[in-house]
């Protein structure tokens, strides 16, 4: 990715798993001892099973968490919660990041599409450094709709003035990646050991950018 970016390309990025590295092990036990449950992480498991409907804003944190405990949640454990979840999926993938630095630098047009309820983008968005990298970003939460509903993706383009041949999408989600695919935007599907230097330098060389 030497040359500058001077096509009207749009990299459309996720961001838990691609930008952000998987939780620790202790972060996810730090969750279960505040919860008092075992197993949260698995994808049968209490936290995932209700989480699609708080990332489309279909929950507030407080419902959400009472469904996760099975009980009423209290202001002050709500609280510690949020923050623990928040700090879980903050780690970032460096690889990542460094492409994103490249691709900044290059003039290219960056915006994110991430399925995120709207406290933890708030968060992000106001604490973390990496949204400084993004043109536009785009949250799930706050917007009433998550990926893969093809509604979303419409949204985005029609925001970032785009038709969908101009927007390469990164996410590691498969189901995802073939919404994506199907309205016709380019498509990276992150996964780890992906180099993702070396799929858009493809991705550029394929299109003559």
């Amino acid at each position: 990715m030497e040359k500058t970016d001077s096509s009207g390309t749009w990299y459309l990025f996720d961001y838990g798993m691609v930008i952000s590295a998987e939780p620790e092990p202790e972060d996810w036990a730090a969750l279960e001892r505040e919860t008092g449950l075992r197993g949260l992480a698995a994808a049968s498991g209490p936290y995932w099973n209700h989480r699609d409907d708080y990332d489309a804003g279909r929950h507030t944190p407080a419902q959400y968490w009472a469904r996760v405990l099975g009980r009423p949640v209290g202001a002050e454990q709500l609280r510690a919660l949020e923050e623990l979840d928040a700090a879980q999926w903050a780690h970032v993938n460096a690889d990542t990041l460094a492409v994103l630095e490249t691709l900044s630098e290059e003039g290219a047009r960056l915006a994110l599409l991430s399925n995120m309820p709207a406290s933890m983008a708030d968060q992000y968005l106001r604490e973390a450094a990496w949204p400084a990298r993004f043109t536009r970003t785009f949250f799930s939460g706050p917007l009433g709709m998550s990926k893969p509903d093809p509604r979303i993706f419409t949204h985005v383009l029609d925001e970032l003035g785009a038709v969908p041949a101009d927007v390469v999408f990164i996410d590691d989600n498969v189901r995802n990646i073939g919404a994506a695919r199907e309205l016709g935007l380019h498509t990276v599907h992150f996964r780890p050991g992906t180099d993702l230097r070396q799929e858009l330098a493809r991705f550029r060389k394929r299109s003559g950018h």
